[in-house]
């Protein structure tokens, strides 16, 4: 089924590899439904429906495309659904309405990947834009992993100010943050998890952490969120969150593309430049969203993580089935979790690491060429300034080809950029 001699490996070095990949990644349970939690989503439910979409969108990769790539929700797409849509809303929008965003998008994003038009997205959007975006989205969770850690701090007189660095809370933050930049620099497989976990010890030597209960049979408090793809468009459309949808669907686009062709070019899967069933792959990501939504968490991606089980030899589906089958094993720590994610100086040091590597795309944008690199500094700039990764994208869109046309390069932009640019300008204009 694996077809393994085909591909050079066996049943023992993929079950490796999908082991490695397991711990490397397993930090998003708790990430995730601490960072969802704010908005008001009961956590046992997050953390639930983050392995209800990591468990679909991993075993569509391993059982229809057959690699060794593994889908979860997106860090930073779970930060911009929390404080920037609902969060920021002041009560106007609730969690229900931003999933009924989620699954309109994935439903969308379905129906792209059926046909050509992902791949004509992708071609479409100028590659510096596509790094300034990465690079906005890395200093937005950044920003926010150092707020919620409280090593800064709101000021009336600055925005923003140094919090107290000898308060309990912020020193367990810079004791995560330098222990797990430590193990990142030793090259130690597992880092972000293994960093999770001595900062948690930490905690609950010093008290700051409880836990009272370890396992528990899952359940979704709520049940299943969203269902009807007629009311999630309703609401859409009444809360005017087309900038919301569209973000979602752009972001996703490039940070799963990205991430399966290094991937894949890494394990020596590209056949002739190009990633055979990639379809069937690229199927993954937009399924996994919808049910996503459906059970109450942001959308999904494919994790760059797939490439530690890569090195570790993994070149098949086996090795994404046995990290599905090792998150339903997971799935029955929920308490443990919960107590976790309760304790932001946890989790605060994954967002700040995680916005470093994100930040990284900033060196390959063509900064000489000036109508390339404003509307990428734009986006760079207002991304972590409004804490919207929609408006970020919006400045940018909108910029691009004004400037191109002021150089007089009108014809070398994509007519479906002139269509986007017109479209966030609108809906900056009278939807926001």
């Amino acid at each position: 089924m694996f077809r393994l001699k085909e591909n050079g490996t066996n049943v023992k070095t993929e079950l490796i590899a999908g082991i490695t990949t397991f711990f490397t990644m397993i930090y998003i349970v708790v990430v995730n439904p601490s960072m969802l939690s704010a908005s008001g989503v009961p956590l046992d439910q997050v953390f639930i429906a983050t392995i209800i979409a990591i468990v679909i969108g991993t075993l569509w990769m391993s059982l229809f495309a057959n690699y060794p790539l593994v889908i979860g929700p997106s860090i930073g797409l779970n930060a911009y659904f929390t404080y920037s849509i609902v969060v920021s809303s002041e009560g106007n929008i609730d969690y229900l309405t931003g999933f009924a965003a989620v699954f309109v998008s994935g439903i969308i994003f379905v129906l792209l990947s059926l046909t050509p038009l992902r791949e004509k997205l992708i071609l479409a959007i100028p590659e510096n834009l596509k790094r300034a975006i990465a690079a906005g989205i890395g200093l937005f969770i950044a920003f926010l992993g150092l707020r919620m850690g409280n090593i800064i701090v709101d000021s009336e007189s600055n925005l923003v100010m140094l919090g107290d660095l000898t308060s309990p809370g912020v020193l367990l933050t810079l004791f995560g943050l330098f222990v797990t930049v430590i193990l990142m620099v030793r090259n130690v497989s597992g880092a972000l998890f293994i960093g999770m976990f001595i900062t948690g010890i930490v905690a609950t030597l010093t008290n700051q952490l409880h836990i009272e209960k370890v396992v528990a049979v899952p359940h979704l408090p709520e049940g299943i969120l969203v269902w009807n793809p007629i009311e999630a468009i309703g609401q859409v459309i009444s809360y005017g969150l087309y900038g919301v949808v569209f973000s979602f669907i752009l972001v996703t686009l490039f940070d799963t593309t990205g991430t399966m062709i290094g991937v894949a070019k890494q394990a020596g899967l590209m056949k002739d430049g190009k990633l055979p069933r990639a379809r069937k792959a690229l199927l993954a990501d937009s399924v996994a969203t919808t049910f996503g939504a459906m059970f109450g968490t942001s959308p999904t991606t494919a994790f760059i993580e797939s490439s530690a089980g890569v090195a570790a030899g993994g070149r098949t589906g086996l090795t994404s089935l046995t990290v599905a089958i090792l998150f339903v094993a997971a799935s029955f720590f929920g308490p443990l979790v919960s107590a976790i994610s309760g304790v932001s100086a946890i989790t605060s040091p994954i967002l700040i690491i995680v916005g470093t590597l994100m930040i990284g795309s900033i060196k390959e944008i063509e900064w000489e060429k000036f109508e390339e690199a404003f509307p990428a500094f734009l986006i760079i700039l207002i991304m972590p300034l409004t804490s919207s990764i929609a408006t970020g994208i919006a400045f940018g869109f909108i910029s691009y080809p004004i400037l191109k046309i002021a150089k007089g390069e009108a014809k070398k932009v994509h007519p479906l950029l002139y269509v986007f640019a017109i479209l966030f300008a609108f809906q900056l204009t009278f939807l926001s």
